[in-house]
Order: C-alpha cells, then sequence, then structure tokens
C-alpha cells in the first residue's frame, strides 16, 4: 500500500475521530489508533515516500517560510532586460538583527496561483531577476539566504530562445565567486539545472522530506530503462533523499520535519530553521572573504569525486 492510500484512511479516521463526541471510550481507541497508525506510516520511508511528501498538496511553499522566518520583507520586480519572472520571488529581508537579500523559487498553493507562478518552474528573466539581487546584495555586503523549490527550469520554446541554459549558467558562474555569504535551503523539490542555479553557496540545507537530484524519478526511469512506470524504482538507485545526500557530503544539514512532513507543523519547521540560519550567519559573517570564496570552491568541486 502506498503512502498516499494509509494518508487516505488515516483521513478516514481523523475524521471519525472529528464526529465523535459523546463517546469517551470511542474517542481514545480511535486516538490509540491514529497514533499508532501514524507511527507505522512514518517510521521507515523509502525514496518515493519522500517524493510524495516533497510533492504534497499542502507542503508548505516558500511563501509560507518567508512570512515566518522575516519580519521585514521587500519585494523587487524585474530582471531589467525582459520581465517579471513570478516563479522566483526576491527582495530585502530582515532575519532578526541582520538585513538580507531573499531569493526563492516559488510554486502557488493552487491551480490558480500555480499558473501565475509557472507551477514554480523559472524561466531565463526569472534566473537574471536572481542575478540582479544576488549582485546588489554583494554590492552592499547582505548575506543571501536562497529557497529552492522546483522541478525544473521551464523547458518551453520560448525560454530556449530567451536563453535558459544561459541564464542558468550564469548562476552557476556569479554564485560561486560572490563576495558575500550564501546559505542555500531546500525545501521541497530540487530538480536538475533550475534547482543547482540557487544552490551555489557556502551552506547547502535541505528539509527531511525535501528531494534533490538531477531529473524527476520519472525522467530518470523514462531514459534509463525506457519505463517511466518504474518510478519508484529509480528514486532508489538516484540517491535523492536528504539523508542520502549528506551521507554522501554534498549537504551542511539535515532539518528536521515533524511526523507527516512539514505540513504538520511548519512553525516547529521554521523554529529549526531559524536557529540554523543564525548560527550559520554568525560563523560566515566573522570568516575572511578569501577564505569564504577558497572554501565554497572546495565545496562544489568536491561533490561528485569517488
Amino acid at each position: 500500500m502506498s503512502l498516499m492510500e494509509k494518508e487516505q484512511q488515516l483521513s478516514q479516521l481523523q475524521e471519525q475521530l472529528a464526529q465523535c463526541q459523546d463517546d469517551a471510550a470511542r474517542r481514545m481507541q480511535l486516538e490509540h489508533e491514529i497514533k499508532e497508525m501514524q507511527e507505522e506510516m512514518y517510521q521507515d520511508l523509502s525514496a518515493w515516500d519522500r517524493v510524495y511528501l516533497a510533492r504534497h498538496p499542502r507542503r508548505p511553499k516558500a511563501q509560507d517560510y518567508l512570512k515566518r522566518l522575516f519580519h521585514t520583507f521587500y519585494e523587487l520586480h524585474g530582471d531589467r532586460c525582459y520581465g517579471d519572472d513570478r516563479a522566483i520571488i526576491g527582495g530585502i529581508a530582515m532575519f532578526e538583527q541582520t538585513p538580507v537579500t531573499v531569493i526563492a523559487q516559488a510554486k502557488g498553493r493552487d491551480l490558480q496561483e500555480n499558473m501565475k507562478r509557472n507551477f514554480g518552474m523559472p524561466n531565463p528573466e526569472g534566473y537574471r531577476k536572481a542575478l540582479r539581487l544576488a549582485k546588489e546584495a554583494e554590492k552592499f555586503h547582505r548575506p543571501i539566504i536562497t529557497f529552492v523549490d522546483t522541478s525544473g527550469a521551464y523547458p518551453g520554446k520560448g525560454a530556449e530562445e530567451r536563453g535558459q541554459a544561459e541564464a542558468i549558467a550564469q548562476c552557476l558562474y556569479t554564485f560561486s565567486d560572490l563576495q558575500t555569504p550564501v546559505i542555500c535551503i531546500v525545501l521541497s523539490e530540487g530538480g536538475s539545472g533550475g534547482a543547482l542555479a540557487l544552490s551555489v553557496g557556502d551552506r547547502l540545507i535541505m528539509l527531511e522530506n525535501a528531494i534533490y537530484s538531477i531529473l524527476s524519478p520519472e525522467g530518470f526511469a523514462s531514459i534509463l530503462w525506457k519505463d517511466g512506470s518504474r518510478a519508484k524504482e529509480a528514486a532508489e538507485v538516484m540517491k535523492l533523499t536528504a539523508h542520502d545526500l549528506m551521507d554522501k557530503g554534498i549537504l551542511d544539514a539535515v532539518i528536521e520535519e515533524p511526523l507527516g512532513g512539514a505540513q504538520n507543523d511548519i512553525e516547529a519547521v521554521c523554529e529549526r530553521l531559524r536557529a540554523y540560519i543564525h548560527t550559520a550567519l554568525e560563523e560566515l559573517q566573522k570568516a575572511k572573504m578569501p577564505s569564504l570564496l577558497a572554501q565554497r570552491y572546495e565545496k562544489y568541486r568536491s561533490i561528485g569525486v569517488i
């Protein structure tokens, strides 16, 4: 039985509990069943289960974290070349007492917002907006915090005509040598070059149920085995979970999520993120810039080395 089917069963039990107001014995029984089922469901999650949780329709979006982690956020728009890509939100924010630049890939909470934000798939103008904000942050010595949540850069004809690959390459080139601290946080899906463009920094962390890979499990299975239905098997082979990547030395930290995913207690997740960002900023702002850039260079040169 898939995790989705188990969650549907759990939802039915929770509905029964909500309707059972007058029978104390029945309520206690249902509460016990729900607790046991939750512990069993989320105890040993497979890679495919993590993919499901990363794509969960109720999973918090970047916008949800921005309003909780930063008490001031002034959004900036446009790339000064073509237009404003709503799939990337960026601007100046206050983290505690520190001014920072925030750049986030944004999915929608419903179909209408997803269409407005292109389902979180940035166009070249989105990446060029990110570049503009990054260079501004460097000029004013503001640390940068990026939030990654995309299945990949938009692969449409117009995006390719406007230089999608070049825009991503410029992000990689620029972020690798930015003379200001950069913290990158993978919230849910981190897919392909579209995610990598905002993942070059001094610290790279992931939420526990996020995924980060060269492409989707479905795409991997279709290309390698000519069979997209083998996506579950592909997810295991790809080693795309936070714990897999931590084991390989790619990540600096994994942020624990509540049972069932961040959607069940976003405040707790934000507290853990806030604590990590606070400590990381303290460390990075004390470091000498030549040393920071050298460490950043070595960090990414070592990824994939056997």
